[in-house]
């Protein structure tokens, strides 16, 4: 049913002022300001690379910007050694011993960027897309990061990396995110 009194300036005249109050209110993607204050606040010691990678990440429409995670990697104690065995057979193969290794207590990278796209865009080109922006942004850095060259595999199982040397960009759908990183926004 239509009102018949003059319509307000914020509302058409064609909105019932009772229904009004039931219209759903969308946050429209191209809105960086209101998607900022949502976005999980950077550690005080993360480099200037990946501080502009954020905030170009941040601005992207594909990703869920309250998932956009910057942090170091988790350290994971190693496992226990392999039990020793002996050599086999006539060519010695078999032995398990390896001799020592070298064991970084952090591990390869000293950050970890985690962007999840949007849900039902993974299919539709999103991950490529923050694959090419990642690309873009860390490349045309002062001075540019050494990147390995594009790989142009399709994007399967939602997840896409890339390499940054110091650190790593991981861009995942939303379950390949629950999948194999798990509920780790206290990270």
């Amino acid at each position: 049913m239509l009102s018949t009194d003059s319509p307000s300036p914020a509302r058409p005249w064609f909105v019932n002022p009772d229904e009004a109050a039931y219209l759903p209110r969308h946050t429209p993607p191209h809105m960086p300001e209101k998607a900022a204050h949502r976005v999980p606040p950077l550690p005080a010691s993360v480099p200037p690379e990946i501080r502009l990678l954020h905030a170009q990440l941040a601005q992207s429409p594909h990703l869920e910007p309250a998932s956009l995670l910057v942090c170091p990697p988790v350290s994971h104690p190693p496992g226990p050694p392999l039990p020793e065995a002996m050599p086999k057979g006539r060519r010695k193969r078999g032995r398990t011993y390896a001799g020592e290794g070298f064991l970084e207590p952090g591990g390869i990278w000293s950050w970890i960027v985690l962007a999840q796209v949007k849900e039902g865009t993974e299919n539709r080109g999103a991950i490529e897309s923050i694959v090419r922006l990642v690309r873009k942004t860390l490349l045309t850095a002062q001075p540019p990061l050494p990147l390995p060259r594009n790989s142009r595999r399709h994007i399967n199982d939602g997840w896409a990396m890339v390499d940054a040397g110091d650190f790593a960009v991981h861009v995942v759908s939303q379950e390949a995110r629950q999948k194999f990183f798990g509920d780790r926004s206290s990270w």
